[in-house]
């Protein structure tokens, strides 16, 4: 914030001194110089592989420029010149934020470089006025996107040298949904992997194995019709968070994310089909413990999970509440239609609860419990390559009516 001080304004009149002048032009000089240095401190990060938000403390009210950089993706925000007093400990990479890098480019300008781990959009950087204490605070939101998203993203910066000026959400979030002219988009995620196996059968099935092969199954015959890209979290036997694999799904440009299971459940007799989409509320009780079940995957695995802070997942929520969640919806109705008459459900087969994995703002998701593992019955059926043809077959019809309907099935 500029403080400049108007000596011209004071009514010396005639009698005036180049005394008064040559003051002015000192006071003027000392408040442009060095001592009038912004002051930067309580740097924090929060977030993860999708989504995070950036927060810097200041004395003063700071007039950043920011702009993007490629090879490595990165975002760069200059500051007028500014003392930084930053826990170190709060730079370590944490979700899509690699590397964090800070300091003076001139006497006049200082540099905040964050870089990413691949490309990612600017959902917003503001400067707003702290409430409860003096100052002001720099709040940047990125999100993970797709290398085209963010070529896009520096044209644009390209034909404009930059600006502070963000994108409306509405416009930035738009479904990709029933691109016209290019192949529909499936990104296909077999659950578990590596240290995390998920549940187990009664004759020793494990879950990771039954969701790879079958994962792998319904992408070759959905590469076989010739209509779609399809992509897969994980070829093999290896672990991933939750956020990677939503993140996977947004750098394709998804237009539809299904990620495979296959639980388990002390009642034994229960057998057949689930199809979930995603809510903040379960719709039962064995909905909630199958989400919290699937959700403590990272930590099975020995990772550390930190939950997002009040603001970050405030933004998540009202991100999830968009159109991509009515997207979710019809899909799942029309999966559950076509299951239905070649693959047994269970009672009342689209569920929904808060599952960290289907939680992309902008790419319509499912989660498919293909059958019990706890069911002598369902473990058979799921090793049996003419039952998960089946499955797959009604899957791919699902996904026609889908695609369909939005405009994008077709070469």
């Amino acid at each position: 914030m500029s403080r400049r001080a108007d000596w011209q304004q004071r009514g010396f009149g005639a009698i005036a001194s180049a005394v008064f002048l040559l003051l002015g032009l000192a006071c003027a000089a000392l408040l442009s110089s060095p001592a009038s240095a912004l002051e930067a401190h309580d740097y924090k990060m929060a977030g993860d592989a999708v989504h995070m938000r950036v927060v810097m403390n200041f004395d003063q009210e700071p007039e950043p420029r920011w702009f993007l950089l490629r090879s490595p993706h990165r975002l760069v925000i200059d500051l007028p010149k500014t003392t930084f007093a930053i826990d170190p400990k709060e730079l370590k990479a944490r979700g899509l934020v690699k590397n964090v890098r800070y300091g003076h480019i001139n006497e006049k300008t200082s540099r905040l470089i964050l870089e990413t781990d691949g490309p990612f959009v600017v959902d917003e950087i503001d400067i707003l006025k702290n409430e409860g204490s003096p100052g002001y605070r720099l709040v940047a939101d990125i999100s993970s996107a797709s290398r085209q998203a963010f070529d896009e993203a520096l044209a644009i910066q390209a034909q404009t040298t930059g600006s502070t000026e963000t994108t409306p959400k509405s416009e930035r979030l738009g479904l990709r949904t029933g691109r016209k002219g290019q192949k529909f988009t499936i990104v296909i995620d077999p659950g578990h992997g590596g240290i995390d196996g998920g549940a187990e059968g009664r004759s020793g099935t494990v879950e990771k194995d039954i969701t790879l092969t079958f994962a792998t199954e319904l992408r070759d015959k959905l590469l076989a019709d010739g209509r779609y890209n399809v992509f897969m979290t994980r070829e093999k036997d290896e672990f991933l968070r939750l956020d990677e694999r939503v993140k996977i799904a947004r750098e394709h440009e998804a237009d539809l994310f299904i990620s495979i299971h296959a639980d388990t459940i002390r009642l034994k007799g229960i057998r057949g089909a689930t199809v979930y989409t995603v809510s903040e509320k379960a719709s039962d009780a064995e909905a909630q413990a199958l989400a919290d079940r699937e959700n403590l995957s990272d930590q099975l695995a020995g990772i550390e999970i930190e939950e997002e802070n009040h603001e970050v997942a405030d933004i998540l929520v009202d991100l999830i509440k968009r159109e991509t969640h009515s997207f979710s919806m019809r899909f799942a109705r029309s999966l559950v239609g076509e299951l239905s008459t070649t693959v047994g459900l269970i009672n009342n087969p689209h569920r929904f609860a808060g599952f960290r994995v289907l939680k992309a703002p902008d790419v319509p998701s499912v989660l498919l419990e293909l059958g019990y593992l706890s069911n002598s019955k369902d473990e058979e059926q799921l090793k049996s390559s003419e039952w998960r043809g089946k499955a797959a077959a009604s899957i791919s019809k699902a996904i026609e009516l889908f695609a369909t309907s939005t405009g994008s099935a077709g070469g």
